[in-house]
């Protein structure tokens, strides 16, 4: 046997110590999308509660009653969706809302910047 293969034997081993010494490596994980999937829409967040072990999300929908003259309008709010997710995915999404609150700000702030005058600028 040469010390090639003798050396390389002992990398894998060591690859292998420490794997199950608690270093795993990350799975690879694939995303396949299904187009079928139903969508729920949701115009509130009804219920949002922590228990230290899931996040769970309670989405509500509106639905207005019918409109009368002479009479205040009023409507009924149902739930729409309950979402329950584990700690990693609620860090993740709110992570993900900060970059999509981000991105809101910004683009609020370009365009809310005053433009010049265009009859302003023609005078000059």
């Amino acid at each position: 046997m040469s010390s090639e293969t003798t050396s390389s034997k002992g990398n894998s081993a060591s690859a292998v110590a420490q794997v199950t010494q608690g270093e795993r490596q990350p799975a690879a994980v694939r995303y396949f999308d299904r187009a079928d999937i139903g969508e729920t829409f949701a115009d509130s967040i009804t219920g949002l509660i922590f228990d230290g072990q899931t996040l769970r999300i309670e989405f509500g929908v509106t639905r207005f009653d019918e409109i009368k003259p002479n009479t205040p309008i009023t409507a009924r709010r149902y739930p729409s969706c309950r979402l329950v997710l584990s700690p990693a995915a609620a860090l993740d999404l709110i992570n993900r809302m900060q970059q999509i609150a981000t991105a809101l700000r910004q683009a609020r702030t370009a365009t809310a910047a005053p433009r010049p005058d265009t009859e302003t600028t023609k005078a000059r």
